[in-house]
């Protein structure tokens, strides 16, 4: 167990450690891989901006590939500052529209099919996102919602069925897997790596689609904590405009934060929890340092081991039917 908890557990050496993920960087892409660069998927957002700042530094700006991949509910925001980043490092960079694929596969479609199950009206000039309350403020089961908003600017919250959630993740979930499936066809071209750009918050609790953006070739960031990857943008010089944009989700027609669709609280405050969970630190010590009651501290660990049943499913290789022993 370890003593003196406090928010500075999550300080690291920013330079060490960005030091230390070039030269593995190096190592697995240009040694156990034996690919000549990288590709990454920019976002606008912190993760993909660090992954690719890191990336320059291990491969040069000559060997890193940024993709830009918005689709029609993609915010405006995510393009601009995506290119931004690209042009900071110097990096090739391509725009792949996926809006016309995902229109062409029923992505579009199949969501508002769902929708209009619960909400007739629903349809061309409306906008949604999915809901979830803070489990802070429930008392039972934490049931996400549906938002809508009307042409007129009528917002409304109302409750799904299961089948209808289900199928609007489904639907929704193609957006992140064809994504993944540009970003594989640009590594195979160049015979570069795919960089994925999970944090260990985002990869723990199963915030990642499978077979979408949890998975790759290479994780650089996937063991540190979300504040931790603020602190290394910071010292890579990620674009402050980028370092100060609340996360985002950017799958839905209305902006949505990562707080309003998955987790329990603000990152800073989540990554504590998760330290103080994983680190056997009395629920007393977490709960002060965060500035929560007991009670909801142990709320919050209820929900993160929750998470993690769930995200079981999506880490699970293949299933085998027998071992593959050597011949």
């Amino acid at each position: 167990m370890i003593s003196g908890f406090s928010k500075d557990v999550l300080v690291v050496d920013a330079r060490a450690e960005v030091d230390r993920i070039v030269d593995t960087s190096r190592e697995q892409v240009l040694g156990a891989l034996r690919r000549r660069g990288v590709v990454v998927g920019l976002s606008g957002g912190i993760d993909s901006s660090v992954v690719a700042a890191l990336c320059t530094r291990a491969f040069g700006k000559d060997k890193v590939l940024g993709l830009f991949m918005p689709e029609r509910d993609s915010s405006g925001d995510s393009l601009r500052l995506g290119r931004r980043v690209a042009a900071q490092l110097g990096i090739d960079n391509v725009l792949e529209d996926i809006a016309p694929a995902l229109e062409a596969i029923g992505a579009y479609r199949r969501q508002i099919e769902a929708i209009q199950t619960v909400v007739p009206d629903y349809g061309d000039g409306w906008k949604c996102k999915l809901v979830l309350a803070s489990v802070l403020e429930s008392n039972g089961l934490n049931i996400t919602r549906l938002t809508v908003q009307d042409p007129e600017g009528k917002v409304d919250t109302v409750r799904l069925s299961p089948a209808a959630y289900l199928q609007i993740v489904a639907a929704t979930n193609y957006k992140q897997r064809l994504r993944k499936m540009t970003e594989y066809y640009h590594a195979d071209r160049l015979k570069y790596a795919v960089a994925g750009t999970p944090n260990r918050l985002e990869y723990d609790q199963g915030f990642f689609v499978k077979q979408g953006d949890g998975i790759a070739d290479l994780m650089p960031i996937v063991h540190l904590y979300k504040t931790q990857v603020y602190q290394l943008a910071e010292y890579l010089g990620v674009d402050e405009e980028i370092r100060r944009r609340p996360p985002t989700t950017d799958t839905f027609s209305m902006a949505q934060s990562q707080e309003e669709f998955y987790f329990a609280l603000p990152y800073h405050l989540m990554d504590l929890c998760l330290y103080g969970l994983n680190h056997g630190i009395s629920a007393d010590e977490v709960a002060a340092v965060a500035g929560l009651t007991e009670a909801q501290l142990q709320k919050v660990f209820k929900d993160i081991d929750a998470k993690r049943r769930a995200a079981h499913y999506l880490h699970a290789r293949p299933l085998l039917s027998a071992a593959m022993a050597e011949d």
